[in-house]
């Protein structure tokens, strides 16, 4: 009985060992695993080295030797001159032209080296910040106060980018810019801000008119010009007629001139019948009678006879 008793302590304390170690196993096994999703990448640091592992899915690490550290890679972004109560003093900016401006901007970017934005420095993100905010300032200020509110937005967007992008390269922290965009840009004070939408409504007229114009001006000149060579055509071809027309002119004058030197009595004659059967059919003969009676005979014909239909000429006898 005795020794049944004695066997007790023995057997809990072999479970209670057993238990230590398993508990112990579970730990070890435990923590030798880590995983890695789609959007993070990890550093694990192995007595003091970091290594960056960025293969996602389910990872070995020594226990109590390395330490894992993850990073996510995913777009995240921050405003710049904005928070909860309205604009800050760092949305305040002054023009080339010295004009104040309220002017807020938003920035995107990810990590791309997890190391060195674990190791390089100790905040890399307000360091980002810091350079977009210097970035930002040097470029409104050398743009003049119409090109922020309205025309120049897009190119002033882009100076600060690559201005952002070449500094982060230069001091690489282990994250990138992806973009940044104004979102809003405004006068300090209502009084200011009617009188800059005033002046932007006037530009807009403005700009109506001179589309209108240009508009009139793309209808009118086409039918001006057509007009115009409707014209020009015309003048060549009336040109062009009387060169002609003085050309063969000259032409029956030379034939002429040539026959009057070979015969000029016969051709002198010719010229004469020609000239009066043009003269002729067009006067009036008008006859005198003893009596004082006028009477006027029409037409010439019919003292010579009237032509037929062939060609002959028939004789009143």
């Amino acid at each position: 009985m005795k020794n049944k008793v004695g066997k007790i302590p023995g057997t809990a304390k072999k479970i209670a060992i057993f238990a230590v170690l398993a508990v112990i196993v579970l730990v070890v096994v435990g923590g030798s695993f880590y995983s890695i999703r789609e959007e993070e990448q990890a550093v694990v640091c192995t007595f003091g080295s970091p290594q960056a592992v960025t293969t996602p899915g389910l990872h070995f690490k020594i226990p109590f030797i390395q330490t894992v550290e993850k990073v996510s890679t995913t777009i995240n972004g921050f405003s710049i001159g904005y928070n909860s109560t309205g604009s800050g003093e760092e949305a305040m900016m002054i023009t080339s032209d010295y004009n104040f401006l309220h002017v807020d901007f938003y920035a995107e970017y990810r990590v791309t080296d997890p190391v060195k934005a674990l190791y390089a420095s100790e905040d890399p993100v307000q360091i980002l910040k810091n350079i977009a905010q210097n970035c930002i300032r040097t470029t409104i200020g050398s743009y003049t106060v119409d090109s922020v509110l309205t025309t120049g937005k897009n190119e002033i967007q882009s100076n600060i980018k690559q201005m952002i992008i070449d500094k982060l390269e230069m001091y690489d922290i282990g994250i990138q810019l992806v973009n940044i965009t104004i979102q809003d840009a405004e006068p300090p004070t209502e009084e200011v801000s009617m009188a800059f939408k005033e002046v932007e409504t006037a530009k807009q007229g403005k700009e109506t008119s001179v589309n209108n114009a240009n508009k009139y001006r793309n209808e009118e000149i086409p039918a001006a010009e057509a007009e115009a060579d409707r014209i020009i055509q015309e003048a060549e071809a009336a040109k062009q007629e009387r060169i002609n027309e003085a050309n063969g002119q000259v032409a029956r004058f030379n034939s002429l001139y040539e026959e009057y030197i070979n015969f000029p009595e016969v051709t002198r004659q010719r010229m004469f019948y020609e000239a009066m059967e043009e003269v002729l059919p067009g006067l009036k003969v008008v006859i005198q009678s003893s009596d004082g009676e006028m009477t006027t005979m029409l037409p010439l014909e019919s003292f010579f006879g009237t032509q037929t239909d062939n060609g002959t000429v028939e004789t009143g006898d």
